[in-house]
């Protein structure tokens, strides 16, 4: 499989743009670690860092969705950079004003969830266009794309806690929001970005939330995202009583890890029947090895635990990527991504919200039990939901192949075939 990403990431425009949309996303996919960090560090409680990182969550939530149909209707470059800038200040404000004034506080991580730029979705709105609309290769890039972010969702945490270890938790969030804006710019002065257009969409105020299989689908990842967020803050409670925040970012690393692992071996060949049934699969066994970690053992078994957890992440999020494929109504591909990234997100704000309290009552066990609660509950939604996932929107395979420019496209070579 490895040979088969070098090959996609030779394709022109390929590798720039997976590691631009990367780098942009490095302070969303850091923030709950860095807001926790950083609020504990001002003297604030758990309660209080979990609280902030889900309002940072839900924020970013409501402005997916929106800013995704944003992009759909105007274009990538008018939306996500100045997203990315606005997003960046949010982080700005934190930092200089800490967390003494809780407005501040929470105003601050408000502007900095809600402009977070829909860079996820535009990749995958992408990837028909630069790969020649072609099925396999676009289902490779998924995979590769879910392998990519786990590099991203290992390293990340390592940096944010040596920037804090080299400096301090203020400074961290300054330093990895500079580097997400140079990541987003990176992306969307490129020719796909600038050349991309939405296909003609129905008229229709639910938009991409028309299609029942992707509403069930979303209601499974909100679930998924409550399992993650919970255990940001789990971690970091186990973390203070067993050496501090050398071994939470080692924890983190290490379900990043194990999600890496898990997302090469899915990766490494094509998966035979319906990837609905698949994906039930794949969050059944994610649910099961959320289990362990309640055990709470010492740091290294614990570390190994995480990355048994994260083993079906990787697989589980590439497989709903085809998923939204199939069900999302033509002309809203930007925006279904984006809704995935929005439940995923409520879900992990619910997450980080619950556990907190839960530590505080139960203790560290406690605040794991809130992720095994909401893996078996993830399960539950696809299992209850199997006839409508069933039918996907037109039968299609790949709804973003139906994706192309409007205007100068098949110069670039970014036009792709129209799937029924």
């Amino acid at each position: 499989m490895a040979a088969g990403y070098a090959e996609l990431l030779r394709t022109r425009h390929a590798a720039r743009l997976l590691v631009g949309t990367l780098v942009g996303r490095l302070p969303n996919g850091t923030a709950p670690i860095a807001i926790v960090l950083f609020t504990r560090a001002e003297g604030g409680s758990y309660s209080l860092a979990g609280a902030l990182a889900a309002v940072y969550g839900v924020a970013n939530a409501v402005g997916q969705p929106l800013l995704g149909r944003a992009v759909d209707l105007y274009g990538q470059p008018r939306v996500q950079l100045p997203a990315a800038v606005v997003s960046a200040l949010g982080m700005v404000w934190l930092a200089f004003a800490g967390t003494g004034s809780a407005v501040s506080a929470y105003g601050a991580v408000v502007v900095a969830g809600l402009f977070t730029p829909p860079l996820e979705g535009g990749l995958r709105a992408l990837w028909p266009g630069v790969l020649g609309g072609k099925e396999e290769r676009v289902h490779a890039a998924y995979a590769m794309d879910a392998v990519a972010q786990e590099v991203m969702f290992t390293v990340g945490p390592l940096l944010v806690t040596l920037f804090v270890a080299l400096w301090d938790p203020a400074v961290a969030l300054l330093v990895i929001n500079a580097i997400g804006v140079l990541g987003a710019l990176s992306v969307v002065v490129s020719e796909p970005s600038r050349a991309w257009r939405s296909a003609p969409r129905e008229a229709h105020w639910l938009g991409a939330l028309r299609s029942r299989g992707l509403l069930a689908l979303l209601g499974a990842f909100f679930f998924v995202g409550t399992a993650l967020g919970s255990i940001t803050v789990a971690g970091v409670a186990y973390a203070d009583g067993h050496g501090g925040q050398a071994v939470y970012g080692w924890l983190m690393a290490a379900l990043g890890l194990g999600a890496l692992v898990g997302g090469v071996f899915y990766g490494a060949r094509q998966w035979p029947g319906a990837p609905e049934r698949r994906l039930r699969l794949l969050v059944a066994l994610l649910a099961v090895c959320y289990l362990p970690l309640m055990l709470v053992p010492g740091p290294v078994a614990m570390t190994g635990l995480a990355a048994l957890a994260g083993v079906f992440l990787a697989p589980a999020i590439a497989c709903a990527f085809i998923v939204v494929d199939r069900h999302a109504p033509v002309g809203t591909v930007t925006e279904a991504f984006s809704w995935l990234v929005t439940f995923f997100g409520v879900g992990a704000a619910i997450g980080t919200a619950a556990a907190g309290p839960s530590v505080e009552a139960g203790g560290t066990a406690a605040g794991f039990a809130v992720a095994s609660v909401a893996g078996a509950a993830a399960l539950v939604v696809l299992m209850a939901t199997q006839r409508v996932l069933a039918r996907p929107v037109g039968g299609r395979a790949v709804a973003g192949s139906g994706e192309n420019d409007r205007n100068d496209a098949g110069e670039l070579g970014f036009r792709t075939e129209q799937k029924a």
